[in-house]
């Protein structure tokens, strides 16, 4: 029997309503059962595709080509497993899939109405989760807040489904203590109203993980269980971490499976979180740091810094610095400053290692060029990702190949276009059809024997995740590669090129797909490793 952990959020979003799904699964992972998660997202959009990173924060890429919630990478990485399309949901694919089952007379002839039709979906498509992943859990997230007028249907969604089976359903209110500088007091008041709110939807919380600052003390954990109706040891203490990998360390130092377990009259099937655990001690005790820079324009709103717009590659750095033993300092180089003065370029010398991530469109790009020339000359570990690759190929044309004019498709319609659009994106633009249609998901390719990449994986068939429209060209190819540049990776179905690299280089290589995605803290992805090694040499 599937049982259901439903997780929403109180007061603010932000505060670690996925970190805390994921962690909660990573627990009943080590306690023997099998786990599956959903995120919900209440936005009309059908996937996360079309928005811009700075609105939402990064998109995550499934095998199967679903462009996702970010949250979904942290259900991946503390799972250690692959999601695919039945993992994510929004309200634009609810409503979608509610309104075609109408048109096909599924109804059969029915006055189909916002309740119960819409919730009813919700739960139908949960259930498809746990029986498509064979779960004893599924964990389902509701993104934002349950205050917010959008999430009214899944909430009610929830409430039907604990309505119909109580003892299979459980509920975990993530909310935050605020605590004003100008009090120095834990505040419980926010949560309070937002139990309330929740109340008012029907629901009442199981657990209330009590996100703040500081530990949540015991003064706090009885107010906040005589005023929302919790027992005193539901109310779980999650206090500020200098790494997301310690939060199930945390929660499991307040027994919080065993309280799960308990709740649904389960007991534990082994215990095993050791990896897990001796991997929480070493990122405390490293010592010796790595200096890693990364070129970007998705990170800057206002006077503020938003890194989840590359939030996997950040973990993956991670992943990679911990394996070889460094703590990663991490630093945000904005891509405009070059195009300004070049100069600034100099700069780079003060770190280990450079690495441009994805993006779209033509700010910044000159400025990532100047960036790429520079790690090129002065031998400075370099690692292109996507867009990254595609600007150290123009980069390469332009100052060794000769092809003073080589550019991009995506930024001009003037030039040596080393970089066009795939031929049957040229049909799906033309269109205007945007969303969910670019080359997504995992392909094949197969790697060069000798080179860095094939060093790195250590095999010659590989397969990453793709998120892109715009491709090296192969008319191209030849010129580039007389010059010393070696395409190392190519995907046989449709020859194209997957990785770039230069041999006489401590490392200097790019692909066109997204191997940050695939990382995870016990299994560091190849590339990350070989180009911190590279890094630390």
């Amino acid at each position: 029997m599937t049982r259901y952990i439903f997780i929403v959020g109180g007061v603010m979003s932000g505060v670690g309503k996925g970190v805390a799904c994921a962690s909660l699964g990573k627990i009943l992972l080590s306690k023997g059962f099998a786990v599956s998660a959903v995120k919900i997202d209440p936005y009309i959009n059908v996937d996360a595709g079309t928005m811009n990173p700075l609105e939402h924060g990064e998109i995550f890429v499934t095998d199967d080509g679903t462009e996702s919630d970010q949250d979904l990478g942290n259900y991946e990485r503390f799972l250690g497993r692959s999601f695919s399309k039945v993992n994510y949901m929004t309200t634009g694919q609810v409503y979608d899939s509610v309104i075609k089952r109408e048109r096909n007379l599924e109804y059969k002839g029915k006055c189909v109405e916002v309740v119960p039709h819409i919730p009813q979906e919700v739960i139908s498509r949960i259930k498809v989760t746990g029986k498509q992943d064979k779960a004893n859990f599924v964990l389902i997230e509701i993104g934002g807040t349950v205050g917010e007028y959008q999430n009214m249907l899944f909430l009610e969604a929830a409430r039907m489904m604990q309505a119909s089976n109580q003892n299979q359903v459980f509920f975990v209110m993530v909310s935050y203590l605020p605590i004003p500088s100008n009090i120095g007091e834990q505040k419980t008041k926010p949560t309070q109203t937002a139990v309330r709110t929740l109340n008012a939807a029907g629901i009442q919380p199981d657990m209330i993980i009590a996100r703040s600052e500081l530990p949540v003390d015991k003064i706090r954990k009885q107010k906040i269980s005589l005023s929302c109706n919790v027992p005193v040891d539901y109310v779980i203490s999650a206090p500020d971490v200098k790494s997301i990998y310690e939060i199930p360390v945390n929660f499991e130092k307040e027994d919080v499976g065993k309280k799960i377990l308990e709740k649904f009259g389960l007991k534990d099937k082994k215990q095993d979180m050791q990896e897990w655990r001796a991997l929480v001690q070493k990122i405390h005790s490293l010592k010796k740091t790595v200096k890693i820079g990364i070129v970007g324009k998705y990170f800057k709103i206002g006077d503020f810094t938003l890194m989840d717009s590359y939030l996997s590659v950040i973990e993956a750095i991670k992943h990679a610095a911990w394996q070889e033993n460094y703590k990663p300092e991490i630093t945000w180089l904005a891509a405009e400053k070059y195009e300004k003065n070049p100069k600034e370029t100099a700069e780079l010398k003060e770190f280990d290692g450079i690495i441009i991530p994805g993006g779209f469109g033509n700010r910044g790009s000159e400025g990532k060029i100047k960036a790429i020339e520079f790690c090129r000359k002065q031998k400075i570990p370099f690692f292109g990702l996507c867009l990254g690759l595609q600007l150290a190929v123009i980069e390469f044309a332009r100052n060794v190949a000769g092809i003073k004019k080589a550019n991009s498709a995506e930024f001009t319609t003037k030039g040596d276009l080393v970089i066009d659009v795939l031929p049957d994106q040229k049909v799906l633009l033309k269109e205007k059809k945007y969303g969910g249609t670019m080359r997504l998901g995992a392909y094949q390719c197969t790697l060069m024997n000798g080179s860095k990449a094939y060093q790195a994986y250590k095999r010659s068939e590989i397969s990453e995740r793709h998120r892109h429209r715009y491709e090296i060209q192969n008319e191209y190819k030849e010129r580039l590669e007389k010059k010393g540049m070696v395409f190392s990776g190519i995907n046989k179905e449709r020859d194209l090129i997957e990785i770039g690299e230069l041999p006489n280089h401590p490392f200097f290589l790019g692909t066109q797909f997204h191997p940050e995605l695939k990382s995870r803290p016990l299994e560091p992805h190849p590339l990350f490793v070989e180009f911190m090694r590279a890094a630390t040499r």
